[in-house]
């Protein structure tokens, strides 16, 4: 970055302080590289960030708070968070790339170039507060760079109405996120985290802009619900000219479907091309600064009126520009079916012609508009500040020069600019010199200053704009010159005006100046010297005339100030005042004067107060003493002016934001009368002074209006930030309902509620008012009386005169409530009682529900007539009597005793009144701490209790909460039995009992261990002949296959290819199998119908790529009853196929699909069973997405182990002896399909030539037990072993030929020399046909295979039908003959021919040993976290991860069983099942069960289950027993492994994806996919079109319209569309 670049940052602010500087300028210096700079438009504050700083400044450029940011260990190529394992990580600086000021939540949004261009968010009061940041969730936080030369720009903006986000723009960096435009949220919402990227949209993906176009983005703005980025790029590699372009879309718009670009050149030529910095002001027209010498200007009406007729030209025209825009005003931020991103070609550019042309470079622009006119101020490199005046011809009016760092360091300074200097200039002519549009000659005043402060600017003439080059001239006065005594008016020559002289009596002695107004305009000033005398008059004293009586009166003074001795005069009548003597009289009168003895400072302590007091009293504020005092008792001269005015509280504390509540502020000296206090404001809005309640110098009351930050009068006090405005919300209102009587106390719950004072507050519900009680965090108020039943009302809270909140639905007013009944209808006097009243309403007492009321019958006393007392019930304002309820003396008890008892017998007790108000339910008896049952309570007669079993003495009988002691109960003892004679008697037996046991166990165990050392032995001798054997068959099985293995490569290993592999993965399973529509690839279409059917494909395909529309469509045919597992695994399938161009767009169909079946099996509470069956169209479809990602792996990784082991069993099981008809084999893994036969053969080498292909033989191994067709197989298989099986001749296309002599033999299966046993017919070997070892044998094809099939199949079906025999091979199944002859032999032969099979299972061990190897070799390479990971693994099961934290009942079994589930057993069991699935083999079915055996110990290497053998366990599951642990702590190892690598970023994985549909979307049958889709498309056309319509989504956008187009064209039909 160059050492000026931001020498001038803060002129872009410029605007905000339009006042003059009268001394030196504001000024910020930084410690580094300062790198971006916003302003908090609400408080004026700076945010300034800088390489590794981050400052808040006040508007006066001081420093308020201040944090570091870097450096900070971090490196590039190392993924956030930064650990110690990033190797590579050095101190790096943090160079702040974007600052946004969310002022409604008082966030500052900062993001740096560190990890990635993560952000944070800090306090917008105090930037050293983090409130947020995270380094740990990935790619999708990413939203800067981490590059320096990258720019980054962002506007706030909105997802929906209540979620903040902002839009960043940005360019592109090798480490970067590849979105060049994202929206990311700044809460957690949902799936996504803070600064994730809610909208993915490929029209602002880097892929494939980056490289090709290089943009640099300058400049992000809103307006009119648009969101507007300025950037330059290049128009492709070759071309490295910048052009601009301004880009424009809706900023609600999810999809980024509007967003346009629009080429802007500056001058018909384009010169200057490329933009450097941009302001957009709201006077509706953009102004942009580009680099090299000049300014353009455009409007923002243009651009947009520019960007319609593009947009409305690719809609609906083609291409071409046309005047109608429907499309635009229907769809105005675009649509999913309409084409983005769009932009159009140079020609269509919007052209500007420069307004200004200036050498160098311009490096920041703030734009104003004054007089309605604009200002541009332009910062430039060499430190000026030019003043333009955009008008019809530009100019530079002005300049400020800057002082540039001399040093010529980084720049890491900001000036605070004057945008004008008006007062410097004294005169209009040089005022008007200056053409500054801020300024004017203010005529009134006779000053240059500007519009605002000039007065009565508003009249016309009064200030004259500099622009406008006019000053007033006065040519001449009339008189010239005036007397001062003399009074005349003076008169402007052209009679515009005039003004009278002042008289002389009005004139001080000195000079002075006079103001001639003319028509209110001061242009004239005349000075004289005067000297004025004044003349005083005296006044004579009244006469009193003297009464006729003597008399004391009138004593003067009548105020007396305590501490202050006075001489006190009386006025005497009638007295000869000269007969008086000197001396002191005393006058004894009828009545004696009064005076009044005072003290100043009783009720005045403060100099306000003080000031107050009635002038008669003649108190004054003393300053020394700081107190109210006689005037002669302060010794200091007294100030005529108070002190300050203090203010010591205000209340309330909190208002509303609309103000108009009353506030009291209390203090000291804050005027003596109410007319003192002039002004009131809150935060500089003017109060309404309630003149009525104020209180001399400590109280004014005021109503403030508006939002504010402090109180304050003109008297210069101030509290704080006082009172506070609070944002009130009302939360809830308990309870809910109450009767229409009223009177229901109601809670009312919110935040800030205790703002104001409870005089400002009133409550109505449904406009009845509610009694305000209590007032505080929550506001009480009794409800008032409703004048019928009704539904749930509003509940207003009223603040003032103009705050005012509801609830809604809130508070319900119902039926009074009614008593139907009630009991006990009686109760005792003096003791609490419990009582039942139905009621069909309730409010809180001991215990309610709708219908039953309980309480305690109040307590009366004794000495009342209760026969007179009345008993009511109340219900908030409801008064229900309860009628003939009687109070009763309290019971009475006969002679309390003792009684004594030996066993379980009743207690009685006698007295009176027991059960007058009270039945034996209700009462209660204890015995000492033991609860009795009371069983029978009668009339005035006795209580009878339960007794228990305790030792207690007291007695106590309670009646409600009245309770009384009795008497007294003893328990008498019985005998017992001693203690010496029970031990022994109960421990003696126990012990023989446990010697008899512990002799038995011995005895057993040593039997048993016996027992078990013999089986032991067995075993080790069985183990030790078994291992001899596996060794003997792997020496020999790995000899045998060095030929196929020493040289086998990718090459050798028959991969099929990409088209062959998803086919038979996607649909060889269905029920057409190879012969499916969309392995061959086969529709019928009449050719005159093939391109009209292509084009409706088409708009399936883009119909299919709407979220919307595939979503609905899936669930629709899910929620069909016919709609089966296989159709939606065919589905799915198709789906795949269709849309394996989009792969990106397939994942997150997946992903949305994957999400709401994870939350429909959560909240089932079976969140286990998920992904273990594909019986949904998701799963299948992740099935699919496994095959896909997994290829390339297969091929590189696991395929070579894979066809080693395939390769090694298929050559261990054709090694012995296989039967052709039972399928069963000597050497094979799976119990069922062992040969339970001990079969003779023995191996010979067969010397074959292939006929026509030259005389060279291949020996080839075989039995001499094989059927024909087995020779054939594996004379193929050795013959053409470099060939893949696909293209090797079939068994059927060959004839094998014997010549023993000089004449052949042809070789068949079965013949007329075939041996017969019965009905039954054995298949021909080579030992029937007696063939010998190193025979020769001759291979040759079969010319005419039709005919030689027909003829043998004529000549088969002619043997059956003579003879009806049947066929076999090695072992003869039982028949009914056999089984008549088998009931005439013993039961011994039958037990040894059940036994045989058992015999032979040992070859299970020696076929597994032989082929552990190649099993472990296979389960390490697909298991193996330590070496190759497919990213799609890696992906998908942090995505499970993600999901598992989502959910709280997800543990980590579930999640185990989870990834097995998705990985393990969907892909890798059925790949292991069927190699023919990845390699081009033939998979024959003894094989095939031997396979069955490794899948299934596979899959229970993978479950989570402890598996329990026994005797009665499958063979299978006993062979791998062992290994079984191993295999699990290898899965466990593997999936530890996946969560501990680098995450694989959506950026990487959907790179992986595209990569993946580029190269083999070409070689699959999507046309077909998508034919045979809408095959499900027409079956269930009618309730996908119904679902279609009651979506409001699909209704936007169309959806079942094209749909319906669609249907037209592919069936041929004729409609209204």
């Amino acid at each position: 970055m160059r050492w000026w670049a931001w020498q001038f940052t803060l002129v872009t602010l410029a605007t905000i302080y339009p006042n003059p500087s009268h001394g030196k300028n504001a000024e910020f210096l930084s410690a580094t590289l300062i790198n971006n700079l916003v302003a908090d438009p609400r408080t004026g504050r700076l945010y300034v960030g800088a390489v590794n700083a981050l400052y808040q400044l006040s508007p006066d450029l001081k420093v308020e708070s201040h944090t570091e940011t870097g450096p900070k260990r971090d490196n590039r190529q190392c993924t956030p968070p930064v650990t110690d394992t990033c190797e590579e990580a050095v101190d790096t600086d943090n160079h702040n790339k974007l600052l946004l000021v969310h002022g409604t939540k008082d966030v500052l949004v900062v993001c740096g170039s560190i990890f990635r261009g993560i952000c944070s968010l800090r306090n917008l009061s105090n930037v050293e507060q983090l409130l947020y940041f995270s380094d740990s969730k990935g790619e999708k936080s990413y939203v800067a760079s981490a590059e320096e030369s990258v720019s980054v720009v962002g506007v706030m903006s909105y997802f929906t109405k209540d979620k903040d986000n902002f839009t960043v723009g940005k360019g592109y960096g090798s480490h970067d996120s590849t979105k060049l435009i994202s929206t990311r949220i700044l809460q957690d919402y949902g799936d996504w985290v803070v600064f994730d990227s809610i909208i993915e949209a490929s029209a602002v993906q880097a892929n494939p802009f980056v490289l090709r176009y290089l943009h640099d983005f300058r400049f992000a703005f809103k307006d009119g619900g648009f969101v507007y980025f300025l950037f330059s790029r290049t128009l492709g590699v070759q071309d490295t000219k910048n052009f601009t372009f301004i880009s424009r879309m809706c900023e609600n718009d999810h999809g980024y479907y509007s967003y346009t670009e629009l080429q802007l050149n500056c001058s018909a030529t384009n010169k200057y091309n490329k933009a450097q910095v941009m302001i957009m002001h709201f006077s509706r027209q953009v102004q942009t600064v580009f680099s090299l010498l000049f300014v353009g200007m455009y409007p923002l009406r243009s651009i947009n009126k520019r960007l319609v007729e593009i947009i409305g030209a690719c809609y609906s025209y083609n291409g071409i520009i046309n005047e109608k825009h429907d499309m635009v005003t229907t769809y105005n931020c675009g649509a999913e079916f309409l084409p983005s991103p769009l932009a159009s070609k140079a020609e269509f550019a919007l052209t500007s012609d420069p307004s200004l042309a200036r050498k160098g470079h311009m490096t920041a622009v703030a734009v104003a508009v004054e007089m309605g006119h604009a200002v541009a101020f332009l910062g430039t490199t060499n430190g000026e500040v030019l003043k333009v005046h955009l008008s019809a011809h530009p100019e530079v009016y002005g300049k400020v020069l800057g002082e540039l760092n001399k040093a010529r360091h980084l720049c890491v300074q900001i000036t605070k600019v004057p945008v004008q200097a008006c007062h410097l200039k004294t005169d209009c002519h040089s005022c008007i010199a200056m053409k500054d549009p801020y300024c004017g000659w203010c005529v009134l005043e006779g000053k240059c200053t500007t519009r605002q402060d000039c007065s009565r600017w508003t009249e016309e003439n009064t200030w004259l704009w500099s622009p406008n080059q006019q000053c007033v001239q006065i040519q001449a006065f009339d008189p010239p010159n005036l007397s001062c005594k003399k009074t005349q008016q003076v008169q402007e020559s052209d009679g515009g005006g005039g003004c009278d002289m002042p008289t002389h009596t009005k004139l001080m002695e000195s000079s002075f100046q006079t103001n001639l107004k003319l028509n209110e305009i001061t242009s004239l000033f005349l000075k004289e010297d005067c000297v004025i005398y004044n003349t005083s008059a005296s006044v004579s004293p009244p006469v009193i005339k003297p009464g006729s009586c003597p008399q004391f009166e009138s004593p003067e003074p009548l105020l007396i100030p305590v501490g202050f001795q006075i001489p006190i005069s009386f006025e005497g009548r009638n007295l000869a005042l000269t007969s008086l003597p000197p001396s002191p009289l005393l006058l004894l009168l009828p009545v004696s004067p009064t005076v009044v003895l005072y003290n100043c400072s009783v009720g005045r302590e403060d100099c306000s107060l003080c000031k107050h007091a009635d002038a008669k009293y003649q108190c004054v504020w003393c300053a020394t003493s700081r107190t109210c005092v006689y005037r002669e008792l302060c010794p200091s001269q007294q100030s005529a002016q108070c002190p300050n005015p203090e203010i010591t509280d205000i209340v309330p504390r909190f208002g509303p934001l609309k103000g108009r509540i009353s506030v009291t502020i209390k203090g000291s000296n804050m005027g003596i009368k109410k007319e003192d206090i002039k002004k009131i404001t809150v935060a500089g809005v003017d109060c309404n002074h309630q003149a009525d309640r104020y209180s001399v110098s400590t109280r004014p009351v005021y109503q403030h209006y508006q939002y504010g930050g402090g109180a304050s009068s003109d008297l210069g006090g101030t509290l704080g930030n006082e009172p506070n405005v609070t944002k009130l919300s009302l939360i809830s209102v308990e309870p809910m309902k109450g009767p229409m009587a009223g009177g229901t106390v109601i809670t009312i719950r919110g935040e800030d509620l205790d703002t104001g004072t409870k005089d400002d507050v009133t409550v109505t519900i449904g406009g009845v008012t509610c009694e305000v009680l209590s007032f505080g965090i929550n506001i009480t108020c009794k409800t008032g009386k409703f004048r019928a039943p009704s539904d749930p009302l509003t509940v207003t809270v009223k603040y003032g005169a103009d705050t005012t909140k509801d609830i809604q639905t809130a508070y319900q007013y119902t039926e009074n409530p009614k008593v139907i009944d009630y009991n006990p209808k009686a109760s005792f006097v003096c003791k609490f009682h419990s009582s039942s009243c139905l009621s069909q309403f309730i409010q809180d007492t001991l215990s309610k529900n709708d219908t039953v009321l309980q309480f305690y019958s109040p307590s009366v006393n004794s000495s009342f007539n209760t026969q007179s007392l009345r008993t009511s019930l109340q219900l908030d304002n409801v008064y229900e009597e309860l009628k003939n309820f009687d109070y009763h003396p309290d019971p009475s008890f006969n002679n309390p005793g003792s009684v004594e008892f030996t066993s379980l017998f009743l207690v009685s007790k006698q007295g009176r009144g027991f059960s007058k108000a009270m039945t034996a339910k209700e009462a209660q008896a204890f015995v000492g701490d033991a609860s009795c049952h009371v069983n029978i309570l009668q009339v005035n007669t006795q209580i009878y209790t339960v007794k228990i079993d305790l030792i207690s003495v007291s007695l106590q009988i309670k009646f409600g909460h009245g309770e009384w002691v009795v008497g007294s109960v003893y328990y008498a003892r019985k005998d017992d039995i001693p203690l010496a004679i029970i031990i022994p008697a109960v421990i003696v037996p126990m012990l023989l009992f446990i010697a008899i046991s512990v002799y038995c166990y011995r005895r057993k165990s040593q039997q048993a261990e016996r027992e078990y050392e013999k089986v032991k032995h067995q075993l080790e001798n069985l183990e030790e002949s078994v291992r001899d054997r596996c060794k003997k068959e792997f020496t020999d099985l790995m000899i045998e296959m060095e030929d196929h293995t020493s040289d086998l490569s990718e090459a050798r290993i028959p991969f099929l290819d990409y088209k062959t592999y998803t086919d038979r993965n996607f649909f060889l399973p269905s029920k057409d199998g190879a012969n499916d529509t969309m392995i061959t690839g086969k529709i019928q279409i009449p050719e005159a119908r093939r391109a009209i059917v292509a084009q409706a494909l088409n708009q399936f395909s883009n119909l299919l790529n709407s979220k919307t529309f595939l979503i609905n469509f899936i669930r629709t045919l899910e929620s069909r009853p016919d709609f089966n597992a296989r159709a939606r695994g065919y589905f799915a399938s198709l789906l795949t196929v269709a849309l394996h161009g989009k792969l990106e767009y397939y994942t997150d169909i997946m992903r949305t699909l994957l999400l709401e079946l994870m939350d429909e099996h959560v909240q089932s509470k079976n969140p286990k069973l998920m992904l273990r069956r594909s019986e949904t169209v998701v799963e299948r479809m992740l099935c699919n997405w496994m095959s896909i990602c997994l290829y390339q792996f297969l091929r590189d990784t696991a395929g070579e182990p894979l066809y080693k082991l395939f390769k090694a069993l298929k050559h261990q099981v054709e090694k012995g002896p296989v039967d052709a008809k039972m399928k069963k084999a000597k050497y094979t893994l799976n119990d069922t399909g062992l040969l339970g036969d001990d079969v003779e053969y023995s191996v010979l080498t067969l010397q074959v030539l292939v006929h026509g292909e030259g005389p060279d033989v291949t020996p080839v191994k075989v039995l001499n037990c094989d059927t024909i067709t087995q020779v054939k197989e594996k004379i193929i298989d050795q013959v053409y072993r470099n060939l893949p099986y696909s293209q090797r001749p079939k068994v059927e296309s060959v004839a094998l030929e014997w010549r023993p002599g000089s004449t052949g033999q042809i070789l068949s299966d079965l013949d007329l020399t075939s041996q017969k046993e019965g009905r039954w017919k054995r298949l021909n070997t080579l030992a029937h046909y007696n063939v010998r070892d190193n025979a020769t044998l001759v291979l040759s094809r079969v010319l005419h295979t039709q005919s030689f099939h027909q003829h043998q199949d004529s000549h088969e079906e002619k043997n059956a039908l003579l003879e009806d025999d049947n066929t076999f091979h090695l072992v003869r199944p039982a028949d009914e003959i056999d089984e008549v002859k088998s009931k005439r032999g013993s039961m011994k032969d039958k037990a040894m021919t059940k036994a045989i099979t058992e015999i032979y299972l040992t070859r299970l061990l020696s076929v597994k040993g032989t082929l552990q190897q190649f099993v472990d070799d296979f389960f390490r390479s697909v298991l193996c976290s330590s070496s190759v990971v497919p990213p799609a693994v890696k992906y998908f099961f942090d995505f499970l991860d993600e999901q598992a934290l989502r959910h709280d009942n997800v543990d980590e079994e579930t999640l185990h069983i989870w990834k097995t589930n998705s990985l393990p057993l969907r892909f890798w069991v059925n790949i292991l099942r069927n190699p023919h699935f990845i390699f081009d083999v033939h998979v024959t079915e003894v094989v095939d069960a031997s396979l069955h055996v490794i899948s299934q110990t596979f899959m229970d290497a993978c479950t989570k289950t402890e598996h329990k053998l026994s005797r009665e366990s499958p063979s299978n599951k006993l062979l791998y027993a062992k290994e079984i642990s191993t295999y699990k702590k290898m899965v466990d190892d593997y999936y530890k492994g996946i969560r501990q690598m680098v995450p694989v970023s959506d950026q990487d994985m959907n790179t992986h994806l595209a990569e993946v549909s580029r190269q083999h979307t070409d070689k699959l049958n999507t046309q077909v996919a998508l034919h045979q889709l809408y095959q499900y498309a027409s079956k269930y056309y009618d309730v996908i079109i119904q679902s279609l319509d009651e979506d409001p989504a699909a209704q936007n956008k169309q959806l079942t319209l094209r749909l319906q187009q669609i249907a037209a064209a592919l069936e041929n039909k004729v409609t209204d569309l």
